[in-house]
């Protein structure tokens, strides 16, 4: 782990939809260069908690910092420091990879956006597919191609919701590879969500549990297999599954 300013800071997270408490009280940090999974089966709170995390969804208490900048004041200043990708947005399918990419740099505000989007296709290794349109490419090729645009303007903070989804073993493999270079080469803070446990045994460094809206678990995939008594991050993953299913009959 890096030394320096904890890129994002999450406190007390509190999030009411009427008559049901989604997220009650979230604590959760990331330092620079940390790798973090943020994880929870269905009805836990992860995709409220990282709505939140983002300024798409205000809380009713708490407060997110990002950057040193508070939601949902400066939004605007903490997003210019975040990267986000998730594998069910799409992309144009009327413009080829390197025009789109090309347009992000620029959104951006990169003064070099040509050599920003070569060194990003080189460090994925899809600049065989720069030439392609949009609706040329797989869903999992998409799914690369948003991670790709992610990274563009070096983000302090890197936000990835089932980034591997969808994608080949092979390809999944460059795509954890190219992370793991871009947070310790940069310092960048990586959050995953994600249900492939395997995955996310490979790549985070630390894992989040999320259970009835609260944080049940939080230390390195060993250590969290190990509070509960489960093999690996399946098992714990499974667990939690049954308790929630209970929790909602």
């Amino acid at each position: 782990m890096s030394s320096g300013q904890t890129v994002l800071r999450a406190t007390a997270l509190v999030k009411r939809y009427r008559r049901t408490l989604a997220v009650a009280g979230v604590d959760l940090s990331v330092d620079p260069g940390e790798r973090v999974g943020l994880l929870g089966p269905n009805g836990a709170g992860k995709t409220t908690t990282l709505m939140m995390l983002l300024g798409v969804v205000r809380p009713d208490e708490g407060v997110v910092e990002i950057a040193g900048h508070t939601l949902p004041a400066e939004r605007s200043r903490a997003m210019a420091h975040v990267g986000f990708a998730a594998g069910y947005l799409p992309l144009p399918e009327r413009l080829r990879v390197r025009e789109f990419l090309t347009l992000f740099a620029k959104l951006y505000g990169l003064a070099h956006p040509g050599p920003a989007v070569e060194e990003a296709l080189d460090r994925f290794g899809i600049a065989h597919l720069a030439a392609n349109m949009g609706n040329e490419l797989s869903s999992g090729q998409r799914t690369l191609v948003g991670i790709v645009k992610a990274t563009l303007h070096r983000p302090r903070l890197l936000i990835l919701d089932e980034p591997t989804a969808s994608l080949d073993p092979d390809v999944a493999h460059k795509v954890r590879a190219g992370l793991a270079r871009i947070c310790a080469e940069d310092d960048t803070a990586l959050l995953v969500t994600s249900h492939n446990m395997t995955e996310v045994e490979r790549l985070c460094q630390r894992v989040v549990f999320l259970s009835g809206g609260r944080v049940v678990a939080d230390g390195s995939p060993d250590e969290v297999a190990a509070f509960f008594g489960r093999d690996d991050l399946e098992g714990v993953f499974l667990h939690l599954a049954e308790t929630e299913g209970e929790r909602a009959r």
